[in-house]
């Protein structure tokens, strides 16, 4: 009886070892499947709603626009909102060398104000420069150039909460100011179709007379 006391032991003993060695060989391969599909396609890349990121790079150069000050004479074009490519991550990316995702954009909003002499272009600049630093953004690129015959005026600022950029440029050439507004690369559902998406268009607003 003895005997077969311990050998029921030694079974239960086995079958617990064994219990316990399926479940960690099920988690190790679960793991490994988890690695190996980061390691294969990368960080996922944020779901995000055309319209809405739309709306919000234009209220991005709403602010910019009212930030300049410019006197009523100097009108600011309209713009338009469009994609961007992007890319695959990981090691995935390299079997899709420079083949951009059709399910993931990045947006940019490109507009523009004409004839702006040089000294006008700097203090419009210089307000825009102090608006972005007081609401915490960080300077990436300064891009203030001179030659015997050029000059440019510019700077990229980003948000450090979303990656959203607001790019200002100047130059002699064209006395012109030019603002990309930028937002980082996000997946758009399947629906999602730039033709004639009416969200896409930005006009400046009206200012007051005599601003």
């Amino acid at each position: 009886m003895f005997k077969s006391l311990v050998s029921r032991a030694r079974a239960s003993r086995r079958s617990v070892l064994y219990a316990v060695t399926g479940l960690v060989t099920v988690a190790l391969l679960v793991v490994a499947v988890v690695v190996g599909n980061v390691m294969w396609n990368g960080a996922p890349y944020p779901s995000v709603d055309p319209d809405a990121v739309a709306q919000r790079l234009k209220a991005r150069s709403d602010e910019v626009y009212d930030g300049f000050a410019l006197p009523e004479k100097y009108t600011a074009d309209s713009g338009r909102v469009d994609t961007g490519a992007c890319y695959y991550r990981g090691l995935r990316s390299i079997a899709h060398i420079d083949e951009a995702r059709s399910d993931v954009s990045s947006f940019g909003l490109d507009w523009s104000v004409p004839d702006v002499p040089e000294a006008t272009a700097r203090v419009a600049q210089r307000r825009v420069r102090r608006q972005l630093v007081q609401k915490g953004w960080k300077l990436t690129h300064e891009g203030d150039r001179a030659g015997a015959a050029f000059r440019q005026l510019g700077f990229r600022f980003e948000n450090p909460e979303g990656g959203d950029q607001v790019d200002v440029r100047w130059n002699n050439s064209t006395t012109t100011l030019f603002i990309s507004v930028y937002a980082p690369c996000g997946q758009v559902p399947d629906e999602f179709v730039e033709y004639d998406w009416s969200e896409a268009d930005w006009h400046p607003k009206e200012r007051p007379a005599g601003f």
